[in-house]
């Protein structure tokens, strides 16, 4: 299998279906595309019914062309991050692992149009984001949630808006931002730098009044960008959570116990904002993104500083911090099937506290004047 025929493939999987995310190829299974949330399989000709785990390791090894790094992480660490291209058709984010001494692949369809936040429906909050001169903003949640996307909108902002430098750190580079009203200079891990800590040490020699850092994995990256951000610097980047509250717990957690005060008091004064984001199915097809939003007022630093107590969570902050763009997942999530965007079930399942929503939904029922939900079923709140 040579790369006109990979080419060929991959071509055939992105028009198998509208709304392909992503691309799937796993020893076992046929070709396969996720379109709306689900995996598809994707007819060929000749047809592959069960890839081989011959077939698998060919097109793995074909996406790396010979890339040394990368056959060293792949061989080191079982896995690896590229980017490949598909002239004139698609960009894509490509991760190569082993399972079973076996090679699967997945490639993300990274889109070549830089999104607004008016086209991504963001929530107010993204806006307020771009106009921060300093500290450090999170966009959290899981693989395929829609992080890179919104945060590229929210870049996008800044270019149209103001005339700075700004230095990306990514791996791969997923939107290409051309220059507009600021200065972008996008650099890719493993062609233009090692690892994300040593991309920032460099960064901030580079004069950037902006720095994205394309996801905060270890202390040390943590830690360099906590400095940059205390210096002046507006520090954007992504981290793996659940939900926004979480993400100061995740920070937490790279460093020792007798690190946590002195990182506290530092984390109190630098955040300014953490994002995180869920895609639900839509009611009629596609996904609807939700959003749980903090942001940094007095009783927030309060409760990162010392910690959350009774009244002072970090979902009750958010809870009477509406005015000040804070929501939760549940609030918004809320909205949504008020709109009659999601389902009941949709709802309920992907909402933080199922006694809040459950009696949000009678609400939204009541008024529409639909039958509400039995009280002796209320699932009390966890």
């Amino acid at each position: 299998m040579r790369k006109p025929e990979i080419d060929f493939i991959l071509t055939r999987m992105l028009d198998a279906y509208s709304s392909v995310s992503d691309l799937n190829i796993t020893v076992g299974k046929p070709f396969q595309v996720e379109s709306a949330g689900q995996l598809v399989a994707v007819d060929l000709d000749p047809p592959f019914n069960e890839l081989t785990p011959f077939q698998t390791e060919v097109f793995s090894m074909n996406l790396i062309n010979g890339d040394r790094r990368l056959t060293e992480t792949l061989i080191k660490e079982g896995s690896c991050d590229s980017a490949y291209a598909l002239p004139g058709k698609a960009r894509f984010r490509v991760n190569i692992f082993a399972q079973r001494s076996k090679y699967s692949v997945v490639l993300r369809q990274l889109s070549t149009k830089i999104p607004t936040c008016k086209d991504l429906n963001l929530p107010e909050a993204f806006l307020k984001m771009a106009q921060e001169k300093n500290g450090i903003i999170l966009v959290t949640g899981s693989t395929g949630s829609g992080k890179s996307t919104s945060l590229a909108a929210m870049l996008n902002e800044i270019n149209e808006t103001k005339g700075i430098h700004v230095v990306t750190l990514e791996d791969p580079v997923e939107f290409s931002h051309p220059h507009k009203k600021a200065t972008f200079n996008q650099r890719e891990m493993g062609n233009d730098f090692d690892t994300f800590s040593s991309g920032l040490r460099a960064a901030l020699r580079q004069g950037p009044k902006v720095i994205l850092i394309g996801e905060m994995r270890d202390k040390e990256t943590v830690d360099i960008g906590i400095s940059a951000a205390e210096t002046g610097h507006l520090v954007v980047s992504t981290i793996h959570t659940v939900d926004a509250g979480q993400a100061i717990d995740r920070i937490l957690g790279m460093f020792s116990i007798e690190e946590e005060k002195q990182l506290r008091i530092r984390l109190s004064g630098v955040i300014r904002w953490i994002v995180c984001q869920r895609l639900l199915p839509k009611v009629g097809g596609g996904r609807v993104a939700a959003f749980d939003v903090i942001g940094s007022n007095m009783r927030m630093r309060d409760s990162i500083l010392n910690g959350e107590s009774e009244g002072k969570t970090y979902y009750e902050i958010q809870q009477a911090s509406e005015a000040f763009g804070m929501m939760t997942f549940d609030s918004y999530i809320l909205k949504l099937y008020d709109k009659g965007l999601i389902t009941q079930e949709t709802a309920i399942a992907y909402c933080s506290r199922k006694g809040i929503v459950s009696r949000g939904i009678d609400r939204v029922k009541s008024k529409r004047g639909e039958a509400t939900t039995d009280i002796e079923n209320l699932e009390m709140d966890s």
